[in-house]
């Protein structure tokens, strides 16, 4: 069992940046592949970036490559996500997940969500 809860969303301006955590309880937490999904209003969840167990393995969505960096910390169980060269497209919820498939791409593929974290980016 893997608890997440997100923090350090916000309202920036495009081309500002921002930190997203994700802090984790639960024995397990190291095992598994964890993920930032985002969603924006009347879309559908989608990956954003995945880490593996070992923080070697990592993917990206090609429309975040160069601009974001995802990473944990084990010994924390924490994920990261830093978010560059915002644009007002990046406005989103961003969810933290953890899941035990290594190429999972789909929402379906993570069994533990956090409630989200509001990033908004204005013009």
């Amino acid at each position: 069992q893997v608890q997440l809860v997100e923090s350090g969303g916000g309202l920036v301006q495009a081309g500002g940046s921002l930190r997203l955590s994700c802090a984790a309880s639960g024995r397990t937490f190291s095992t598994h592949v964890m993920a930032w999904f985002r969603q924006a209003p009347g879309k559908e969840r989608v990956l954003v970036a995945r880490v593996g167990w070992s923080a070697s393995s990592t993917y990206y969505a090609d429309f975040v490559k160069g601009r974001f960096t995802i990473s944990r910390d084990n010994g924390k169980k924490a994920v990261y996500l830093h978010l560059n060269s915002l644009k007002p497209d990046d406005t989103a919820v961003y969810y933290c997940a953890a899941g035990s498939s290594g190429g999972a791409v789909s929402p379906d593929g993570y069994h533990y969500w956090g409630q989200g974290t509001q990033v908004t980016i204005s013009l």
